[in-house]
Parts: structure tokens; sequence; C-alpha cells
């Protein structure tokens, strides 16, 4: 099994295990993945997924080896999206990448834990979750460049939102390694820690924000998300319709408990 999942209490942590292979993927990894991050979607008791690959790399990418057996006519022809220009719901109705969970848009969030190696298909799939905490050894990279291949998994998409269009392009055309230090100046990710920690810092993010209430983050979460493109005075108008319910949900509520002594002076338990 390459593919398992590890939960402590409301966090899952997604685990990707081809060390053999840097973790590089294949289609029953992808396959495998897709199906995890839809389980963790779907149950109610799970609030924030850590993805990380286990022995010291990310991913590697798409297997290359794999990609070279394929001797169909159109051996991707089953990972095209129609062009209908409908809603997808979370992304689970229309065909998986090739990379696995990299067309899922899913409700909550998505913390990945880096290590070694996350390029070509790798950098797609860290690019898909929310933020990202790299080891200090950790790099990121467009290697696929060199092998004539494009990024179908999201990269063109993902990449310039996080660092203009300007730098994802010398970035996807150069296909250069970007190590972790230089990826938390570019905004590629948000914590560098030591070798071996990525996964417990990721695991600790994941439990402080699984404490709040889950309707206002996944709706502050989903306006950030839902506005790019967007005016202002339209994304403002998403933002205040896609909030009030959870204000009259949960806001006035924890408005009370402020009132009573919780959660002063920046200190909040989750009770």
């Amino acid at each position: 099994m390459t593919v398992r999942i590890e939960k402590s209490g409301p966090v899952w942590t997604v685990i990707h295990s081809r060390a053999e292979a840097r973790n590089a993927m294949d289609s029953a990894s992808a396959e495998a993945l897709y199906n995890a991050f839809l389980e963790f979607e779907n149950d109610d008791g799970a609030s924030v997924a850590v993805f990380w690959g286990e022995g010291g790399s990310f991913c590697a990418g798409w297997d290359l080896k794999q990609a070279a057996s394929l001797e169909e006519p159109n051996p991707l022809s089953d990972l095209a999206i129609p062009l209908d220009g409908g809603d997808h719901g979370n992304g689970s109705d229309i065909p998986m990448g090739a990379m696995g969970p990299s067309r899922l848009e899913l409700n909550k969030p998505v913390i990945a834990a880096v290590a070694g190696p996350a390029v070509a298909g790798g950098m797609e799939l860290a690019l898909w979750c929310d933020f990202r905490v790299m080891e200090e050894s950790a790099y990121l990279g467009v290697y696929c460049r060199r092998w004539g291949i494009p990024l179908i998994d999201g990269g063109t998409v993902r990449l310039p939102r996080l660092v203009g269009e300007g730098r994802a392009l010398e970035l996807i055309l150069t296909g250069r390694q970007v190590m972790a230090d230089e990826c938390e100046r570019l905004g590629l990710c948000e914590y560098v820690v030591p070798e071996g920690q990525s996964r417990g810092k990721a695991e600790e993010l994941a439990q402080q924000i699984a404490a709040f209430p889950q309707l206002c983050a996944r709706a502050d979460r989903r306006s950030v998300r839902n506005q790019h493109g967007l005016p202002i005075r339209d994304a403002l108008a998403q933002e205040w319709h896609n909030s009030r319910s959870v204000l009259e949900a949960e806001g006035i509520t924890g408005a009370s408990r402020f009132s009573s002594g919780e959660g002063r002076h920046g200190k909040f338990d989750g009770s």
C-alpha cells in the first residue's frame, strides 16, 4: 500500500510512501491519494489534513518510467476536462488529474509537509495545498522542463497566483531548483524548519487550526480562494454573502464567549 492515513483527532495525515522512487507518482498512487483526500473531505470528524511524503522526499513528479510505457494513441485522453463552463462542485465530478488530487477543490485546508524534492508534478501537488512547511534542504522546481513534459496539474494556474506572473514564468521556463530559503522569500512556502521536522510542524499547525470554530475558518478560506479575478466590489459582496450565515451561527456565540473572558490576550484553547 503506497498511501495511508494516520489520524490524530480532527487532523488527518495523508502519507504517500514510494520511497524507492522518491515518491514519484504512478497511476495507483494517484488514485489512492485522490480517494484519500475525498475521504477526508467527506468525513465530518476531519478538519485539517497534512500531506507528507514518507522517506525523505515529498514527490519527485510523475513516474517517467511509467510514462514511457504508455503506448495508446491518446494516453492522456481520460484526463481531459470538458470546456463546458459549468460548475464542478469540489472537483470530484471531473476527471482526476495525473497527479491524483490536483483538481480537487476541497472545503477543508491541507498543509504540505515537504522534505527533499517537490519537483515537476510534485511541485504542483505542493502548490495545491493551502500552504507549505519545508525542511531546510527541501526544494521545488519545474524539473519536467528538461523532458518536454508540460505542467498539467495546476502549476501554470497556482504558481502565478502565489508569486506573480513574471516570477512564475521565470521559474517555469528555466526549470531551476528553488531551495527552501528562497521559497520562503518568494512566498512559495510559509515555514522553513530543520531536517526531519516538516511533518511535526505541519501537524502542530493543523491542530491549532482544527481547534478554532470550523464554519468560520472554512468560510474565510473559501472567500480567499474564490475572490481571484473578481472586481473589489464583487469580491466584497461575495465575502459578505459567504459569511453572513456563519456570523449568525458561530460569531454571535463566539462574541458571548469573549465577553465572558475566553480568548483574551491571544490565548485560545478551543474548549
